[in-house]
């Protein structure tokens, strides 16, 4: 598992979108990315995250940034997540779970007293240089956006 902090270069990545299509870190080069790893498309933490981010997305890309999202699910899953919930940006289908893992976004979690493996939520927040500018561990999901904009000013 990666221990990435702020300052460090972004570990490189290609994945495929809802779409199918090819997105990789390189070809954002020159824009700041919000890379954020979520646990399951649909659900109310993650919801709540993604329009969070949604509502908010025109103010995030008038300050230069794209929106990126990750997870384990499937194509088909997160196009239906992204249709049912108007989102405007990509979401990641990290199904072999190589991104995740590249950020540490993999690991142990423990819910109801029984411990497994599972995405852990993070956001990564990545210069236009591919720097690591800020890392989010605890993520407010009903209000990330604002968390993200404070943390930066």
């Amino acid at each position: 598992m990666a221990n990435l902090k702020e300052g460090d270069i972004a570990p490189k990545f290609t994945g495929t979108d809802q779409n199918g299509k090819e997105i990789s870190l390189n070809s954002m080069a020159g824009k700041k990315v919000i890379l954020y790893f979520y646990p399951k498309d649909d659900t109310p933490g993650c919801t709540a995250e993604a329009c969070n981010l949604r509502d908010h997305y025109t103010g995030l890309t008038g300050k230069g940034f794209e929106v990126i999202g990750v997870s384990a699910d499937s194509e088909k899953s997160h196009q239906k997540f992204k249709d049912k919930y108007n989102l405007p940006f990509n979401l990641i289908a990290d199904t072999d779970k190589n991104i995740l893992k590249a950020y540490g976004a993999w690991g142990k979690k423990t819910m109801y007293g029984k411990e497994y493996e599972g995405v852990l939520r993070k956001t990564f927040v990545i210069d236009e240089d591919g720097k690591i500018l800020k890392i989010f561990d605890k993520v407010d999901t009903k209000k990330h956006t604002e968390q993200i904009l404070e943390a930066l000013k």
